[in-house]
């Protein structure tokens, strides 16, 4: 039998931390070579084309960038740029009888929160609280491509023991009703903790505070901002990077199996017409914990389970709002909170945990097209037409299992009512139409992310997050596995979740020893 083809590093899957990982390796004069089993790079940081015949480029499951490094951009020399979004967010809601909402971001902040509340106590516990979590980020957001610091090392570096309590020691649900009094600005200081996060805020885990953490600290500001492109320019730049280092990336090719002895692997590899073995120093492995274990044959850690609903749609035009004071071009350019009272979102965590759809549910809406409308074609562009992005929030992977399809419906219909309870017409009926006449909107539950991207229950995280600090399991850079060759650069690695490329550079740092 011949010797199989033998690179430095292996890395299975293509998503963007595999391209990180790849691009630093290869640059690093390392032989590497990417297996993809799907026809394309970019796993869930793709910008595709869902509706047939209209040419709008959505970026179909990640959309917005905040914890991705500009070193990382910067090192590998990315063509690849963000846009700020004009406001932070708009939540609207009913007082005294009258359509209102609240304004953050901009100019008019502060009158925002006195209209919304009476007086200006909560703008300044606004102010306060976000002062404490920008310090925060100031000192973490830059060890998440250093070695990870112990928990003490990590203390002594945010060095505010008020901020630590709040963030690492106590439920996030104790600071926010600490802070504010109001229910809605807590509802929209606690969604940060809640994306593809099924908890309560007060869950003793303080699951709900590590996603807090990663929401806060993007950037060394919290910024959440728009990739200009679509989510998809930021993969096409990395597999660009890669491929001119001198990687090769087969798609269409997927790992089954992996063999190790510690210092050299083999990979059994399947292709659409042959079954073959490489053979590698070092394997990167882009994929789930889960995956990671059935392609080494090692007991699966826990089963994890997403709890979100993602909805892509492209209008004729954005709807108009119950809330004449607000221009939609401005409530939408930003977080537009729907059903996310602070008890709206308890009531929703306690439906979804009986075993039921919450009756209100809650979701996260943001129009790309109004900070890029480089994603839409010119025709789209010049008839007005724009993006919507619909995230809903406490619809675990469960509540799905009986009947997807029937679910799907069912609660796509019941979030789309409560977004229309804050509008003068129906989003439906600003729904632009594809070439077979269907409206242009689709909705992927956990289990069709499960299906399309392999999410382990259709987390989007791989499992739940951890603290960005050492402890006896964790190695060196967190991406360390049982078997001294295999390294975990995907979101399930310590510091991975969302997109950020930092899981990657990390495994690249660990697999060239730094």
């Amino acid at each position: 039998m011949p010797a199989p083809d033998s690179y430095d590093a292996v890395i299975v899957g293509g998503g963007h931390n595999g391209l990180v990982a790849a691009a630093y390796l290869a640059r690093a004069g390392q032989s590497v070579l990417v297996l993809e089993r799907l026809a394309t790079t970019g796993g869930a940081a793709v910008s595709t084309r869902p509706f047939d015949g209209v040419d709008a480029r959505l970026s179909r499951y990640s959309y917005l960038v905040s914890l991705l490094p500009r070193k990382i951009v910067r090192e590998l020399g990315l063509d690849f740029t963000v846009r700020k979004r004009t406001v932070s967010s708009y939540t609207p809601t009913v007082r005294g009888g009258r359509a209102t909402g609240l304004l953050v971001g901009g100019r008019g902040t502060r009158d925002s929160f006195a209209a919304l509340t009476g007086s200006d106590r909560e703008y300044r516990a606004w102010e306060r609280f976000y002062g404490m979590t920008r310090h925060v980020a100031e000192r973490v957001f830059p060890t998440l491509t250093e070695p990870l610091p112990g928990r003490d090392a990590l203390r002594g570096r945010i060095d505010d023991p008020q901020a630590w309590r709040m963030l690492f020691e106590e439920p996030i649900g104790v600071a926010v009703e600490q802070n504010f009094a109001d229910d809605l600005v807590r509802g929209v200081v606690l969604t940060d903790a809640l994306i593809g996060t099924f908890a309560d805020a007060h869950d003793p885990s303080l699951l709900q505070n590590r996603c807090f953490l990663y929401h806060v600290i993007g950037g060394a500001t919290g910024d959440w901002d728009v990739p200009v492109g679509g989510m998809g320019a930021l993969t096409d730049a990395l597999a660009r990077a890669a491929r001119e280092a001198g990687a090769e990336i087969r798609v269409g090719h997927e790992a089954t199996r992996i063999e190790t002895d510690g210092t050299r692997a083999e990979i059994t590899v399947r292709s659409p017409d042959s079954e073959h073995v490489v053979a590698a120093r070092k394997v990167l492995v882009n994929a789930s914990p889960q995956a990671l274990a059935a392609l080494l044959g090692d007991e699966p850690p826990t089963p994890a389970e997403g709890a979100q609903l993602k909805v892509n749609m492209l209008l004729t035009r954005l709807p108009r709002l119950r809330d004449r004071s607000v221009d939609p071009r401005e409530a939408f350019a930003g977080t537009f909170h729907i059903a996310e009272g602070y008890g709206q979102l308890a009531d929703a965590y306690r439906d979804a945990a009986a075993g039921r759809l919450p009756a209100a549910p809650p979701s996260e809406i943001y129009c790309h097209s109004l900070t890029d409308p480089s994603i839409l074609g010119p025709d789209l562009a010049a008839r007005g037409c724009q993006t919507l992005t619909l995230f809903g929030l406490h619809t675990p992977a469960r509540l799905f299992a009986a009947d997807n399809a029937a679910t799907r419906a069912e609660l796509l219909a019941a979030t789309l009512a409560e977004l229309d309870a804050h509008l003068e017409e129906p989003v439906t009926d600003c729904l632009a139409r594809d070439a077979n006449g269907e409206p242009c909107i689709e909705a992927k539950t956990p289990l069709d992310l499960e299906r399309d991207l392999r999410l382990p229950g259709g987390h989007i995280f791989h499992r739940d997050l951890a603290f960005p600090y050492a402890t006896e399991s964790t190695g060196r850079w967190g991406v360390e596995t049982a078997h001294a060759n295999v390294l975990l650069c995907g979101a399930g690695a310590v510091r991975g979740g969302g997109v950020s490329g930092v899981p990657g550079h990390n495994a690249a740092m660990a697999a060239l020893g730094r």
